[in-house]
């Protein structure tokens, strides 16, 4: 048995508190009232952040086989993420289907001491040519021209697809992968107001990194931002890095969406926390400075260097209470997913736990009851 004592963040508020831990999963939670006074309890503690969109990190990337994916686990966990879905990028359909399978075939062997993977996430080939932006526009694809059985022999462990409704196959491609209970995100698209809606309505379940990538919140032609922001089902990733979409922003989506529909994701490629450089993700030559990753000779930004745990603190310094800000990266994504045995500081649920100091800075990590980072 295992005790923590800490400011529990729970789901609507903060409360000092004791979470006794047994087998793996929270046995029990005692808590003594809210409006901690800072540092008079001892650290937050906060479910493990989940990150459903992300391509590498530490040099590792995701789609660079089982040695790869163990270091990007590992480097996950270090900033509080203790689920993930390895994320790919636009490639031969024959390489997608393969890195689909390396995920799944790996799950199982996945290092105790990294990150869980639930399963893995396919950011292209369906999208958008107008709206590509970091994807090699020679790998894109219509789903008018998939061969469905093809796909379907590669659908275990795949549980998240991006694609834009609006293109020749697309709102079909969207229903057929409701059906069999994978979920869809809607980006990398030029859909009017009206398509996007359409692929929601089909089954389309998320929004693509809001903002990026995707018809926008033109006055008199509203796109795919506007149809994410005003249907209370529908869930939007947001990339808090103060690049993608400028913290101003910030507010109105918290105001638009419902608390549960907001989701923080990382987009991080191989090279998140390793500082400048260039590195060829997707076939594509990409730089960093600072914080800002874009196709080099160009300002189109190809994903990010940023981690959850980064994320949730510069929404928080935005305004963002930290209870919906936990939410948005850990509750959120896995509700979205249909995955309940962990998210929560409750009762049953699983002992993935994350202890921040009164910056929001990751001092521990807990996986399954056993502390891991």
């Amino acid at each position: 048995m295992t005790t923590i004592s800490g400011r529990l963040v729970l789901d609507d508020s903060v409360q000092a508190g004791t979470i006794t831990v047994e087998d793996g999963v929270i046995a029990g939670i005692e808590t003594h009232g809210t409006d901690v006074v800072p540092d008079a309890a001892g650290p937050f503690i906060t479910p493990g952040f989940v990150d459903v969109h992300v391509h590498g990190g530490g040099g590792h990337d995701a789609m660079g086989g089982r040695d790869a994916l163990d270091g990007m686990s590992r480097h996950l966990l270090r900033h509080g993420v203790t689920s993930f879905l390895p994320t790919g990028v636009s490639a031969p359909l024959d390489d997608l289907y393969r890195f689909v399978d390396d995920v799944r075939d790996w799950m199982p062997e996945a290092p105790p001491d990294g990150a869980q993977p639930l399963g893995s996430n396919l950011e292209g080939p369906w999208l958008s040519h107008p709206k590509r932006g970091a994807h090699d526009p020679a790998l894109l694809r219509s789903p008018a021209d998939l061969r469905y059985a093809d796909l379907e022999a590669h659908l275990e462990g795949l549980r998240l697809v991006t694609v834009a409704p609006e293109i020749p196959g697309g709102l079909e491609l969207i229903a057929w992968l409701h059906d069999r209970g994978i979920a869809t995100s809607m980006g990398h698209s030029a859909a009017t107001l009206e398509q996007a809606a359409a692929g929601y309505a089909a089954g389309g379940s998320s929004t693509t990194h809001l903002f990026n990538g995707m018809s926008g919140v033109d006055h008199h032609r509203p796109g795919l931002a506007v149809a994410a922001l005003t249907d209370d089902d529908a869930y939007v990733e947001l990339i808090a890095d103060g690049v993608h979409v400028h913290p101003s922003l910030w507010r109105i989506i918290a105001r638009t969406k419902p608390t549960d529909r907001l989701m923080l994701i990382s987009d991080a490629i191989p090279m998140a926390g390793m500082g400048d450089g260039r590195a060829t993700v997707g076939g594509l030559e990409i730089d960093v400075r600072g914080h800002r990753c874009t196709l080099v000779g160009t300002d189109t930004l190809a994903g990010s260097v940023i981690a959850l745990d980064a994320a949730v603190r510069n929404v928080v310094a935005s305004g963002l209470d930290l209870p919906a800000a936990v939410a948005a990266a850990s509750r959120n994504p896995l509700a979205m997913l249909g995955v309940t045995d962990r998210g929560r500081i409750a009762v049953g649920q699983r002992a993935d736990l994350v202890e921040l100091d009164e910056d929001l800075q990751v001092r521990r990590v807990m996986r399954a009851g056993t502390w891991a980072a």
